[in-house]
């Protein structure tokens, strides 16, 4: 299945409002009140050989919520070959974006592909959030790339994440044994000043802007909470709330 949906938030009379919306099964996007879209998995996907892509657009000084609302099951297809899923963001000057999708299982026998990228102008703000569980519950994961490229007058950051090799997953420079990886990047308003770190989390600011969240966790509740907890060390934070009308979660 190849899909492809397009999403633009524009600031009319100091309200962010949907200024353009195209959906595509499985892509299908739900508007609310006061710039929030859900985003629904309207069937079963990724599946093997899909091909997605979410294309989002915020235009100056709006701010948009896009949410999920549901896990997000990477699974085999019938057919020999991968499934691919992209989200292109782009951000203009005073705009922001707050990207918080439903975890991501990575089951048994699959093989998927996860890209974020993001253009964001001067003065733009992003929060992105990622969580990779290995796997239902008894069972194997299968394989996933994810690469985060975030972009303001050149690289902020760009990570690429492999998991689903049983070796690496295990030992303590890559998963050290746990079964779900949180990430979480914050470009929204000052940064912390240096590296904070607790008990399977931590913030690392970027040398150009911009601060990097990671948790490890034995499930995605715990590496949700350790995340919000990497959250609250950060300066912008507090900025973040005022201008959302959703709480995290």
């Amino acid at each position: 299945m190849k899909a492809r949906a397009f999403l633009s938030a524009e600031l009319v009379d100091g309200r962010t409002v949907v200024g353009e919306m195209r959906s595509m099964a499985p892509l299908r996007l739900v508007p609310r009140r006061g710039g929030v879209v859900h985003l629904v998995s309207s069937v079963t996907a990724p599946l093997g050989g899909d091909d997605l892509e979410l294309h989002v657009r915020v235009g100056p000084g709006a701010h948009l919520e896009l949410r999920g609302v549901a896990a997000t099951l990477a699974l085999p297809g019938h057919r020999p070959g991968g499934s691919r899923s992209v989200v292109r963001v782009e951000v203009d000057e005073g705009g922001s974006l707050d990207h918080v999708p439903e975890p991501t299982v990575v089951t048994r026998r699959a093989c998927h592909e996860a890209v974020f990228t993001a253009d964001l102008a001067a003065g733009a703000c992003l929060r992105t959030r990622e969580v990779l569980v290995l796997g239902r519950v008894g069972e194997p994961p299968g394989t996933l790339v994810s690469t985060l490229d975030v972009r303001r007058d050149g690289p902020l950051v760009r990570q690429t994440t492999r998991i689903g090799d049983p070796a690496t997953d295990g030992s303590p420079a890559g998963l050290a044994g746990m079964r779900v990886l949180g990430t979480e990047f914050l470009c929204w308003g000052a940064d912390v000043p240096e590296p904070v770190s607790h008990d399977w989390w931590s913030l690392v600011p970027l040398a150009r802007g911009g601060s990097l969240a990671t948790a490890l966790a034995p499930d995605a509740v715990t590496a949700e909470r350790a995340l919000a907890e990497a959250r609250r060390a950060h300066p912008g934070s507090s900025d973040l709330l005022t201008r959302s009308r959703t709480r995290f979660r």
